[in-house]
């Protein structure tokens, strides 16, 4: 159903995005490592929990898109179309939902969740999240409108919404954080306003009827029963997975505070070297949704699981090649944050090595490969692998290495080895076994 040049015009564009979108919140990081640790660890902290929200809302979406997947590789129109008009309310009430939420509990919400983090970090803290919950809803949009430009194997149209969005995030960044002085707020405002930029350029090219799935603007916000079941029969285990992943991320997000502000900002900046070393596989994880649903749209199980074979080696030897470069540039990328202390520049070199190291032997595995299952609606499996896999290893090992070894901050990546070890040995032989051929599709 793909030719090689199609996955090509496909993948490329969303490279391109991934590496536009993980700039925002880099960018930010970046700009704001310029005001001290204290400001570099507050954005940190509420980033934490930020793409925790940020990942269920693109599960939704992902959830969504996969039903419109199915619907197009039947050559259903109507129902595809259907389907994104569905997806966009549904995560837009939920968003809104739960910004008002954290907007309103941000206090006890951070103190739970951060709650031995030093005073000023805290105040940093609550200052980036309350903003941060005004764009919810706009990132929510973006993701859903995003989602179904990839299904429809047009990943261009995001891609430029994308560097739409990181224009505008680094130059209000510049203007609240370096002119006007806000600090953190600042670095917040520039996330809002460029989501909010984003968001409405795709709703406005969603109305072209040239696209193979469109949608007429204002559309009716009636909620249509039976396509509602089909996304959510799929969006909510992705979005609970996707959840209580990131809820763990967040507790160890909380055992690296426990290590003090230097570990914090040392793990701030690994984490933004991360981001941009798995850039390739998570372009290829979202291309993957797109193949593998449409070929199970049309019942071509053998060229799913082909082109899920083909996709996951294609990620772990991107994936080679620019975790080898990081690692071999290693200090002078750690010291482009150049505000942080030299302790915490040591620390993020050897967390950016292990990280390294473990990309190339597990991530495309772990990630990429259960797209794929997902995007065949084995969307059970993989949740109950994932949030499994999450609690047992990232959360609980993280803990026990914590307190009983000498390891320190270090104790989270550590764990992490053996957490995406657990999920490539489940996932490999979910896809060799076949029973993944046996969920219902739309």
């Amino acid at each position: 159903m793909f030719t090689r040049r199609d996955l090509i015009r496909l993948i490329l564009p969303l490279i391109i995005e991934q590496v536009l979108v993980a700039t925002i919140g880099i960018a930010d990081t970046l700009m704001v490592s310029a005001v001290g640790e204290v400001a570099v660890s507050a954005v940190s902290l509420v980033d934490s929990f930020n793409v925790l929200l940020l990942q269920v809302f693109a599960a939704l979406a992902t959830g969504g898109g996969i039903v419109a997947a199915q619907y197009l590789g039947r050559d259903d129109q109507e129902n595809a179309e259907s389907a994104a008009r569905q997806l966009l309310i549904i995560t837009t009430g939920f968003s809104i939902v739960l910004g008002a939420f954290c907007f309103l509990a941000r206090r006890p919400l951070l103190g739970l969740l951060f709650g031995s983090a030093e005073p000023a970090v805290m105040e940093g803290a609550l200052t980036y999240l309350w903003i941060s919950a005004l764009s919810y809803p706009l990132i929510a949009l973006y993701n859903g409108s995003a989602a179904i430009f990839r299904v429809q194997g047009n990943s261009r149209i995001s891609m430029l919404a994308a560097g739409l969005m990181n224009v505008t995030n680094i130059s209000f960044n510049a203007l609240f954080i370096f002119v006007l002085k806000m600090g953190v707020a600042g670095a917040a405002l520039g996330s809002l306003i460029s989501r909010g930029c984003g968001a409405a350029l795709l709703l406005f090219l969603l109305r072209n009827p040239q696209n193979r799935i469109h949608i007429e603007l204002p559309m009716s916000l009636r909620l249509e029963r039976s396509m509602v079941q089909n996304i959510l029969h799929i969006g909510i285990p992705n979005a609970t997975e996707a959840g209580v992943f990131q809820l763990g991320r967040v507790l160890v997000q909380g055992i690296v505070a426990m290590f003090g502000t230097v570990s914090l900002a040392a793990n701030a900046v690994a984490n933004s070297i991360m981001t941009i070393s798995q850039m390739p596989g998570s372009a290829i994880g979202l291309a993957i949704v797109t193949v593998v649903g449409q070929c199970i749209g049309a019942h071509k199980y053998k060229q799913a699981k082909k082109y899920m074979v083909w996709l996951t080696g294609t990620s772990l030897l991107s994936l080679f090649a620019l975790n080898l470069l990081i690692a071999l540039l290693v200090h002078p990328i750690v010291g482009l944050f150049g505000s942080i202390s030299p302790e915490s520049a040591a620390l993020a070199c050897k967390m950016t090595l292990v990280c390294n190291l473990l990309n190339v032997l597990f991530w495309s595995t772990s990630f990429v490969l259960p797209n794929g299952l997902r995007a065949a609606s084995d969307v059970r499996f993989t949740m109950m692998i994932s949030i499994f896999s999450m609690w047992t290893f990232r959360v609980g090992l993280s803990y026990l290495l914590a307190k009983l070894s000498n390891f320190g901050a270090m104790s989270i990546w550590y764990a992490m080895a053996f957490d995406w070890a657990f999920r490539t040995i489940a996932f490999v032989w979910r896809l060799m076994s076949n029973r993944w051929t046996k969920n219902r599709t739309v």
